[in-house]
């Protein structure tokens, strides 16, 4: 190095120059520092965004491999630990049998007027006029009685020619009703379909409803020739 000239000491002006490349050093060493600082933190940046890319792609691939085609799945958010409150069943008591007396039976004709040869229909309505609920066996239902007109002479009952029917126990509730209909072939017949069954003639007659004990109110028909 040249050797210094100046009005000052060589040494005075040796120690400058050294202060001098002592800064200028340790500015390189920063801008080198800085340099390298800024390279890693590049590459880190750029690791992790590959990383999340991947991960990403991942997680969404194995999600439509484990997610069933037309089906939604719903998790509730939370669940209820509160016990739910268990209503005991009480037993209703069983309803009372029917007796004839709180029973009442209606009777009704399709028609004031048939011409022999039809079949006349008729109906009836059971109707509990008891204040309770009560059961009655009505398996075979109430049966229909078709007489002369003056009472005297039964000609034709619906069960006598009927096969017995099972049992099936019928609970009405107080004023509840059941209605039930025949159909008259215009026949005589006789209990246990005994004897010949004879074509009824023209004339005035009247039909009844009967269950057990319990019978309704006559109505009168005709037939006509």
């Amino acid at each position: 190095m040249l050797e210094p000239n100046g009005p000052l000491s060589p040494e005075i002006y040796w120690r400058r120059r050294a202060l001098a490349i002592g800064v200028i050093i340790v500015a390189l060493a920063i801008v080198i520092w800085l340099v390298t600082m800024v390279a890693r933190g590049g590459d880190s940046a750029g690791a992790d965004s590959a990383a999340a890319s991947t991960t990403t792609s991942a997680e969404s691939s194995a999600a439509e491999t484990s997610s069933p085609t037309g089906s939604t799945s719903t998790t509730p958010s939370s669940a209820s630990t509160t016990p739910s409150a268990t209503t005991s069943a009480v037993e209703q008591p069983a309803a009372q049998p029917c007796s004839d007396q709180s029973l009442a039976l209606k009777v009704s004709v399709g028609q004031p007027t048939y011409r022999v040869g039809d079949q006349p229909g008729f109906g009836t309505v059971i109707t509990n006029i008891s204040s309770a609920a009560c059961s009655r066996d009505l398996g075979a239902g109430p049966q229909f009685l078709v007489y002369t007109l003056d009472g005297q002479r039964r000609l034709w009952a619906s069960n006598d020619c009927n096969q017995d029917d099972p049992a099936e126990m019928k609970t009405l509730k107080a004023g509840e009703q059941l209605s039930y209909k025949g159909t008259w072939f215009g026949t005589t017949s006789q209990p246990q379909c005994a004897g010949d069954r004879l074509q009824v003639p023209a004339g005035a007659y009247m039909v009844v409803a009967q269950l057990g004990a319990v019978r309704s109110a006559a109505e009168p028909f005709n037939l006509a020739s």
